[in-house]
């Protein structure tokens, strides 16, 4: 073997890149489930108001991946297992789908102003969901 390929280096990364992936790969699936689970638990549709065009439905939507993966991406960059990984997501996406209960008891209606487009109702959401997602990942790295 050339003596390039033996530096510790590259035995670093051949032995640390498969772990990467494995941990990027379970943190995503959890991204993918949380946005799942979310569309779900919602009373309005989000991804067939997004078809038809709903920009507030979009923008709301896009406020939840990023509330989700603000979360995720602090415990996969701080936790030293898959169990933590897992541990820390299910409770970022805990959070994120109560701050959506929370939003529609302050604002009153919020599943149907997000279905009527209304893009204030959405805004409001995103930012709580942002705001709260800062702070989750911050706990989880105290």
């Amino acid at each position: 073997m050339p003596p390039e390929l033996q530096s510790p280096e590259i035995a670093a990364f051949a032995n640390g890149f498969p772990i990467a992936l494995l941990q990027a790969g379970i943190t995503l699936v959890m991204l993918i489930a949380g946005a799942a689970l979310y569309a779900l638990l919602t009373p309005h549709k989000e991804i067939t108001l997004i078809r038809e065009g709903n920009s507030a439905a979009a923008l709301s939507f896009a406020g939840v991946l990023i509330g989700l993966t603000i979360p995720l991406s602090t415990a996969l960059s701080t936790s030293s297992s898959l169990l933590e990984i897992v541990i820390w997501g299910a409770g970022g996406i805990f959070v994120q789908l109560l701050v959506f209960r929370l939003t529609d008891f302050v604002l009153h209606g919020l599943p149907q102003r997000i279905q009527d487009g209304e893009i204030s109702a959405a805004l409001l959401l995103v930012g709580a969901k942002v705001s709260t997602a800062l702070i989750l990942s911050a706990a989880i790295t105290a």
